[in-house]
């Protein structure tokens, strides 16, 4: 039985526009099959930071300046990047299918993470998101609308959103069948569209960005994966980053990482969420692990020639 892993690409992945994005998905792509031909079973999800923020400046624009386009709630412009990503994703992977003449297909999956109506990330709004304003602009869409801004870095008002936890993927079972009939499946984007349960059981789209990595570790535990790769920037975690006793991590125990963690070598924009993914997927996992690399190294990391580890004991 092929080993299934999921991958989380982070932002170096893709791209800022469609342009670029487009063109670096392509090697993005090369990385994906090349797992798939080491006999992987391979299950993607990607963030959306630039390009849901890209969306929800267009129509936050386009609705303000007489452009009669109606102002679009900031879940459906989390369905909307997760198509143009997955679109992208799912071409150059197939493109790069072809061309090693590999008989598989891939396929996304518009994704709903259900979280917590009463998660303490809607009462301490973090995550800007759309265009900047003026305070006086901010504070006339405040009280029409119900938006929350905050003054973001000395250039304008942004408006903030939620980043709850995950508590359930809506379409697991559609992806699970996917997975195993053994199609390369692309999922969660962006950490999937926040959704909350009504007491109806009906679903209803929410104003928050979930993390990617968070999804994805909850992603890999529910798929029962053996591992979770969460790709980004770098080859390896480092203590005392960018310091002169910088060290570099091979592999390290879930005691461990929660000694870093708690002695703050982990930046919180950066590496900790990742960290905090790894070790939630850990933890809950029967056997699994976590891997930590960079989108070029990925083979090697698996092959155990880079990248760092976190496992259980």
């Amino acid at each position: 039985m092929m080993k299934r892993l999921v991958i989380a690409l982070g932002g170096n992945a893709l791209g800022n526009n469609p342009e670029e994005q487009l063109n670096l998905v392509k090697h993005t792509a090369k990385t994906i099959v090349d797992l798939c031909e080491e006999g992987y079973n391979v299950i993607v999800g990607h963030g959306n930071g630039p390009q849901v923020g890209m969306i929800n400046l267009a129509m936050d624009f386009a609705s303000n300046n007489g452009a009669n386009t109606p102002s679009m709630p900031f879940a459906e412009c989390g369905s909307m990047s997760q198509g143009y990503i997955g679109y992208h994703l799912q071409q150059s992977i197939k493109n790069e299918l072809n061309f090693r003449k590999l008989n598989k297909n891939v396929v996304s999956v518009i994704t709903q993470v259900v979280v917590d109506e009463s998660d303490e990330a809607f009462k301490n709004l973090t995550k800007p998101v759309g265009m900047f304003y003026s305070k006086e602009e901010a504070e006339s869409i405040a009280k029409e609308k119900g938006f929350t801004f905050i003054e973001d870095a000395g250039r304008g008002y942004r408006r903030v959103v939620a980043s709850p936890q995950p508590r359930k993927i809506v379409e697991l079972d559609i992806v699970k069948e996917l997975a195993d009939s053994g199609n390369i499946v692309i999922t969660v984007g962006g950490g999937g569209i926040p959704v909350i349960e009504k007491e109806n059981g009906l679903l209803q789209g929410v104003a928050a960005v979930i993390d990617k990595d968070k999804s994805s570790a909850k992603l890999a535990k529910d798929l029962d994966a053996q591992m979770l790769v969460i790709l980004t920037a770098v080859d390896k975690v480092c203590i005392n980053f960018n310091k002169p006793n910088q060290k570099e991590l091979e592999s390290i125990s879930l005691k461990e990482a929660a000694e870093f963690k708690e002695q703050g070598h982990f930046a919180k924009g950066s590496m900790l969420p990742k960290i905090e993914a790894c070790m939630d997927f850990v933890e809950k996992s029967t056997d699994g692990k976590a891997l930590i690399t960079s989108l070029e190294k990925a083979k090697e990391a698996l092959h155990g020639e880079t990248g760092t580890i976190i496992y259980k004991k």
